[in-house]
């Protein structure tokens, strides 16, 4: 018999955490970004804002399942808040290749991870698995979405995604660990 992991204090306490902090940084990063784009891609302004209030919508199921297991949240938190501002104001002021490129390569790294997530969860923590699979959907299309604003092989894509999913990496490296 399988246990959860709110009893043990398991890979699912953890991976909540991490998330709830992942989306709190999504969130600052569109923010940051929408304030740069009113000037460099306003076109964009309008879909930043709708990822932006997915963001939020899965920083409140994350929040809940926290709440739910009596969990603080992840000591990464406000580093997620902190960095993922300055990464949306930086990318932001170069326009819409660098904010596109920016949300493709975070979301490529948060989708792989989910997947990662809902494997190693599926048999000891269901509760994990219906919280991660319900952003699942949204996470793809605003990478689906960002990668139609790419031009291709643009001068962006090449700088910002081996730095921006090196940085994902590392900060969920990071919060697992904290």
């Amino acid at each position: 018999m399988a246990t959860s992991s709110i009893a043990t204090g398991g890979l699912g306490d953890r991976v909540i955490k991490v998330n709830h902090a992942g989306e709190h940084g999504a969130i600052n990063i569109y923010s940051g970004q929408i304030l740069m784009a009113r000037l460099t891609a306003p076109d964009l302004v309008n879909e930043l804002r709708e990822f932006r209030s997915h963001e939020q919508r899965h920083l409140g199921i994350f929040g809940t399942e926290l709440r739910r297991r009596n969990k603080p949240r992840c000591r990464s938190y406000w580093l997620c808040g902190f960095g993922g501002y300055v990464l949306g104001l930086a990318t932001g002021l170069f326009g819409r290749n660098a904010i596109a490129a920016t949300s493709v390569a975070v979301e490529s790294v948060v989708l792989r991870h989910l997947e990662r997530q809902i494997a190693d969860l599926r048999e000891d923590d269901p509760e994990a698995v219906v919280a991660i699979s319900a952003i699942v959907a949204e996470e793809q299309q605003h990478h689906d979405l960002s990668a139609s604003h790419l031009q291709a092989n643009g001068f962006w894509s090449w700088i910002i995604t081996p730095l921006v999913s090196a940085s994902t990496e590392t900060v969920i490296w990071l919060g697992m660990r904290l």
